[in-house]
């Protein structure tokens, strides 16, 4: 089943990960990864900032509050934190459009 899409146009997580800050990132999130056909992520960042690493083609993107970064489907990626960061990672069907 699709989420719907609100008229706002961004579709509505079937995930969110807990919030995380840079001592309780999982490994997993900082090393290479990526996530499953059909599914897109939405690295947020709440406080701080992070770096969003695409391994290919090579791109960094710095994520800043009101300023997330997508994450799409199979795209092999980590990412790195600065201090005092505050971010939390949500799940999509369709691309979120931020």
């Amino acid at each position: 089943m699709r989420n719907p899409i609100p008229e706002g146009g961004m579709p509505t997580p079937y995930k969110t990960t807990p919030r995380f800050d840079e001592n309780t990132l999982p490994e997993a999130i900082r090393n290479a990864h990526s996530t499953k056909a059909g599914v897109w992520g939405l690295l947020v960042v709440d406080e701080g900032s992070a770096r969003l690493v695409f391994h290919e083609p090579r791109r960094e993107v710095e994520v800043f509050p009101g300023r997330p970064a997508k994450i799409p489907p199979q795209s092999i990626h980590h990412v790195e934190t600065a201090q005092d960061v505050q971010l939390h990672v949500e799940f999509f069907r369709e691309e979120p459009n931020p």
